[in-house]
């Protein structure tokens, strides 16, 4: 089989597997559903809601993410454009949230179908228990026959900890809900070369390895002023996705339709891994950490070859001001980032535990430190530059 029959092929094989999937979670942003002095624009509201309607009909579960809160407050609070200070943004939310669900509602009572709202924050993801209440939300609206409609839940979000745009979140509500495939809709229609204006630029019809995007610049998507995701942050929870089992497509909002009839239309990401653990993923391709560890080779090896969790014996450093249960990174004697995990202890703990075993600190410090630094099941590796 040439190099392009194998392409051709895989390319199908991608475009059947989404449309089939039995639960697709389709991401839709800001530019497509805004007007061009950033109001919401119910007319493209309604003509993807068409659109999820008649998936819907044909026996399909649709779980939206959908951008548009902070937009679609704007009119009313007298902003012309998206602030930008993290408070006016959150009373932007909190005013447009309302008027964007009311809009979702009219238009999908048209297939007597009801939207739930879920509004999600990063820890909803990365924290056990507030991860399976997420999961059984979702579970349970789809079950009672409604769609649920996701969204970062901007109105109490912090700079902190958040999602930062809703291409991520899109792809850990795939993972989180079991989805069968991932659609990110832009308002450019797919992946190009180059600037999609210029003629020389051409269609990536398929990405099967981050090695096939070779030196591609990705730049933005044009969104307008009113959204927060460019075309990079669009590729990337593609990849995330397929690096997680699920294949996922590319493309603008007015070509939904032919990618759910499986179209020859937009970039296709076929899956590349199996599915990963949900926070490990976040970890591995999304966390901001509050700080890292240093740790000596003996400590490196474990992690690396072993699958070893973290223990505070081969700890020899900390920086960052952060508390038990943030995301850190693990560095090695070379300062490179080797892990990323969970940690068990604050910062200002840990100095007092350096190159102590679990039974000396128990001894030492009480049976609460007689634990991991970082748990191995809250821990994943990165890539490191250079290797050893």
């Amino acid at each position: 089989m040439s190099e392009q029959q194998s392409t051709d092929s895989g390319s199908i094989s991608v475009r059947t597997d989404i449309a089939t999937a039995r639960r697709i979670v389709i991401k839709v942003g800001s530019s497509s559903l805004t007007t061009l002095d950033g109001g919401l624009d119910e007319a493209k509201l309604i003509a993807l809601t068409d659109v999820i309607g008649a998936h819907r009909a044909a026996g399909h579960e649709v779980i939206l993410v959908s951008s548009g809160a902070i937009a679609a407050g704007l009119e009313p609070m007298g902003l012309n454009k998206r602030p930008g200070d993290l408070a006016t943004q959150q009373a932007a939310a909190g005013v447009g949230q309302g008027l964007l669900m009311a809009a979702y509602t009219r238009a999908l009572g048209r297939y007597d179908l009801v939207p739930g709202q879920v509004l999600l924050s990063a820890d909803d993801l990365i924290r056990r228990t507030r991860y399976k209440n997420a999961q059984r939300a979702i579970d349970k609206l789809l079950a009672l026959g409604t769609m649920p409609i996701v969204n970062e839940n901007d109105a109490v979000a912090t700079e902190e900890i958040r999602f930062g745009d809703n291409d991520r979140l899109a792809a850990l509500v795939a993972h989180l809900s079991h989805a069968d495939a991932l659609v990110l809709l832009s308002d450019v229609d797919a992946l190009y070369s180059g600037p999609p204006n210029l003629p020389e630029s051409v269609r990536i019809e398929q990405v099967s390895s981050i090695a096939d995007l070779g030196d591609i610049a990705i730049g933005g998507t044009g969104d307008a002023g009113t959204g927060t995701g460019g075309m990079a942050t669009k590729v990337e929870a593609a990849l995330m996705v397929a690096d997680s089992g699920i294949p996922a497509v590319l493309t603008s909002a007015d070509r939904v339709s032919g990618v759910l009839g499986g179209a020859h239309v937009g970039t296709w990401f076929s899956v590349t891994h199996k599915r990963r653990g949900t926070r490990l993923l976040w970890l591995r391709h999304l966390a901001r950490t509050f700080g890292s560890v240093t740790i000596d080779n003996g400590a490196e090896s474990a992690v690396l070859s072993r699958g070893t969790s973290l223990l505070a014996a081969g700890v020899t450093g900390v920086t960052g001001d952060f508390e038990a249960g943030d995301p850190i990174e693990i560095r090695n004697l070379d300062g490179e980032v080797i892990a990323r995990g969970m940690t068990n202890f604050s910062a200002h703990e840990l100095p007092a535990m350096f190159g102590f075993t679990t039974d000396e600190l128990g001894t030492r410090l009480g049976n609460d430190y007689r634990k991991e630094v970082i748990h191995r099941n809250d821990l994943v590796l990165t890539h490191v530059s250079g290797g050893r």
